[in-house]
């Protein structure tokens, strides 16, 4: 399967791609579904389970299917507008996505929180039911958010299908970074210039110039608008924002000659918190691969603009292309959602991509850019999800922060060498997915273990 650039980077809403994202999607396909079998429903409604359940007070989840239902997508979705198709629904207690008729639906008890009852494909479950007018179930679908946004039914999961993307006879077809690399070798191409090739299959190259321009034209925007920003973020945490004071701070320091040179790595950090800042209060994020890990990404590119000598504003799609295809490879070895394996694969996994971006346009060889992710995934392994109070504030905004340093770390590190290395990135994918496997559930975006539950006062 060939995942596009797009699906791994796609322009969406805060505060999560696979508690907020995620429900709204799959509210789409079900309302596509109801429309494709010809169905007339008195109502509709669902049910969320899991890591959805416990979780998804702090991640809007509720609000995230109730949107879906009534026609909103994450990619333009407004947020004033939102508030006023809520208001109209707890008044009216109906609904009416465009193409439906109407649908009665009570916004206070026809969406659920079933915490005890998991379903059996994934931590992130959802069902969604319609029914006629006398309360029959005549519609029942579940749908699984497996992390980045993307969303599969039960027989799509069972069946290993990948639901976004395409199937499609692409010239470098990799399913593995040993792949990847041999490929390389034998085409004397880049890991960039391979994907660019796989990408323009089905996507004419000056529609995929302009997408990838977009990408980044978003998640710089979302930088500027967090450093510009301060106040309290929502949720009944009280985390204050802190990239703005930051940035005010640094630019203070500026060319001061007593500075010291770790302070770049206050800078790195400033600008993954002003995204993650973002995100928390549900602001236009891109999934970077996820919206939990939406800042490390953005920010390491933007370490190498602003930091790095002859950078160039030219090689963005460089990095933004090899970033996409060691994620994909991750997606489809193991995963990218937190609920699965951890926060090892949403940061782990950003933090990997960030350092094989950054490696590329430092001028690393295919070897040197493998070596790179390998050691930023490798230094995440075992890292639990444990979002206290279920928000994605404390600790994930920090925690981008470490991941882009650690990103431009590894970069640096792979750079010194030759590209030969011990463990194989597809090894580390593979550990990564293991142990992810074994950790506990309550560490695993549930708020049940860790930060989540050692804090009283919260």
């Amino acid at each position: 399967m060939f995942l596009s650039i797009f699906e791994i980077f796609k322009i969406g809403v805060g505060p999560s791609s696979s508690h907020t994202m995620g429900p709204m999607v799959a509210a789409a396909r079900f309302l596509d579904r109801i429309l494709e079998l010809g169905l007339k429903p008195a109502s509709v409604g669902a049910s969320l389970h899991g890591s959805l359940a416990f979780t998804g007070k702090g991640h809007q989840s509720d609000f995230a299917t109730i949107m879906g239902l009534a026609g909103m997508a994450p990619d333009n979705f407004n947020a004033e507008r939102a508030q006023e198709i809520m208001v109209d629904i707890e008044k009216n207690k109906q609904i009416q996505p465009v193409g439906h008729p109407v649908y009665h639906f009570d916004a206070n008890a026809d969406v659920r929180f079933d915490y005890d009852n998991t379903l059996p494909g994934h931590a992130n479950g959802m069902t969604f039911f319609a029914y006629d007018a006398l309360g029959g179930v005549i519609l029942e679908e579940i749908y699984y958010s497996i992390g980045g946004g993307f969303v599969q039914t039960a027989i799509e999961l069972n069946a290993g299908a990948e639901t976004t993307g395409y199937q499609a006879s692409v010239p470098y077809p990799f399913k593995s970074a040993n792949e990847m690399l041999a490929m390389a070798r034998d085409s004397g191409k880049t890991i960039a210039q391979m994907k660019y090739a796989n990408e323009t299959v089905e996507t004419p190259a000056a529609e995929l110039d302009k997408g990838i321009k977009r990408i980044w034209q978003v998640m710089n925007d979302c930088i500027d608008a967090g450093l510009a920003t301060d106040g309290i973020l929502p949720g009944g945490l009280n985390v204050r924002r802190r990239a703005k004071d930051i940035h005010t701070s640094l630019l203070a320091e500026h060319g001061q000659n007593f500075a010291a040179p770790h302070i770049i790595n206050d800078w790195i950090s400033m600008y993954a918190m002003a995204v993650n800042e973002q995100n928390a209060m549900g602001a236009q994020v891109v999934t970077a691969p996820t919206n939990g890990a939406a800042g490390v990404i953005p920010s390491t590119l933007r370490y190498y603009l602003d930091h790095v000598p002859n950078a160039s504003v030219d090689k963005i799609p460089e990095f933004l292309l090899t970033a996409a295809a060691v994620g994909g490879l991750i997606k489809h070895n193991a995963s990218i959602s937190g609920a699965e394996v951890g926060c090892q694969g949403e940061v782990g996994s950003a933090s990997a991509m960030a350092a094989a971006g950054l490696c590329a346009l430092l001028g690393g060889t295919p070897e040197q850019i493998e070596n790179a992710a390998e050691i930023a995934l490798e230094h995440h392994l075992g890292m639990t999800c444990d979002p206290i109070k279920g928000l994605v504030q404390a600790p994930c905004i920090e925690r981008n922060g470490l991941g882009a340093i650690k990103a431009v770390s590894a970069a640096s590190l792979s750079m010194r060498g030759d590209g030969k290395h011990l463990v194989s990135l597809d090894a580390c994918i593979e550990t990564m997915r293991q142990t992810g496997m074994d950790m506990n559930e309550k560490y695993k975006e549930t708020s049940l273990g860790g930060l989540a539950v050692n804090l009283p006062a919260c």
